[in-house]
Parts: structure tokens; sequence; C-alpha cells
């Protein structure tokens, strides 16, 4: 069993930035990827970012050049760096994880990011 929570959303205003923390329970090793999803009001949740264990690393086109995931195995902690932030990014954003064995997907309870203009 995995349990992930997630933290450091917020509201904050256009063109600031935050950073969102996933924390996993066990080793972020015995992930096949790691990543956040978003979803806002009347929209389809959405793959923001992915970080794989094989290596290299997804970005949406909406943030590419903006966001920035990252992950410290110590902590057994995935991380996505906000940038220059927009309205358009406010949404609740959900850590999703998949395990090697068996390669079932886990998710946060998500955490709501809001940017005013």
């Amino acid at each position: 069993q995995v349990q992930l929570v997630e933290s450091g959303g917020g509201l904050v205003q256009a063109g600031g930035s935050l950073r969102l923390s996933c924390a996993a329970s066990g080793r972020i090793s015995s992930f096949n990827y790691m990543g956040w999803y978003r979803q806002a009001p009347g929209k389809q949740r959405e793959l923001v970012a992915r970080t794989f264990n094989s290596g290299g690393t997804f970005y949406a086109d909406s943030v590419k050049g903006r966001f920035t995931i990252s992950r410290d195995n110590a902590k057994n902690t995935v991380y996505l760096q906000m940038n220059s932030l927009n309205v358009e990014d406010t949404a609740v954003y959900y850590c999703n994880v998949q395990l090697i064995i068996p390669p079932i997907d886990y998710w946060g309870q998500g955490t709501q990011v809001t940017v005013s203009s």
C-alpha cells in the first residue's frame, strides 16, 4: 500500500511562484514514475509533469519552461516548482505514482492552487 501526502498549495498572485511537495510512504525507487496532474473546475484532469525511474521527464506544453519536477530519494518526496504562475494554472493538483510491482497507480488527496490576477 502507498500513501501520498501533498503540501505547498495556496493563494498566489499572477507572476509568483509556489513549490508543491508529495511525500510517499515507502521508497520512491519502487515507482515506475511519479508526477503531478491538475483539474480545474469544468475541465478534465490533465497530466502536468512526470519523472520516470528509468530516467527522463515529461512536461505539458502549457507549463514547459515554467514548471520543474524533481525528487529527493532520501526523503521519498517529489516536488513541483511552479514559476511565472498565471490565472489559468488555478486548479487542484494531485500527486500520482505507479508501483513497479505490481504496476498500480496511487493518488494523493489533492492540494488547491489559486492564482489571482
